[in-house]
């Protein structure tokens, strides 16, 4: 039984992280590459190495297994939130099919600011 669910959740990560590649290849801009290997990507990992610690069983390689699939949770959309404003405010260009662009007009590049809109706050323009 355990071979079974252990190649299911490899399947499934495998399959995800090959959901992840094919984004990053066909998706139009940065932000939507990061978006699809942030998500399908995160995701396969933590799949794969769920595999790992049912196939061994073991309190010690299911511990290090849980820790690992933490970490990965935690940092991975953090850091493509991270890459994502640095290449915003950098200039990259967004795909010509966005609709919409909340941050148009609101970054100070001067100060390196984002205007928000709350009360007190002056607007950039």
């Amino acid at each position: 039984m355990t071979e079974l669910l252990t190649t299911a959740l490899l399947l499934l990560g495998g399959g995800l992280m090959l959901i992840a590649a094919i984004g990053v290849v066909r998706m139009p801009d940065l932000l939507m590459r990061m978006h699809a290997t942030t998500k399908a990507g995160t995701l396969g990992a933590a799949l794969t190495v769920a595999a790992v610690a049912v196939h061994f069983a073991e309190a010690a390689v299911t511990a290090r297994a849980a820790a690992i699939i933490l970490f990965i949770v935690l940092t991975a959309p953090v850091a493509a939130h991270a890459i994502g404003r640095a290449s915003y405010f950098a200039g990259v260009a967004l795909w010509q099919g966005t609709t919409r662009d909340d941050l148009r007009g609101k970054y100070d590049a001067d100060n390196h600011t984002l205007y928000s809109g709350l009360e007190g706050e002056e607007d950039p323009d």
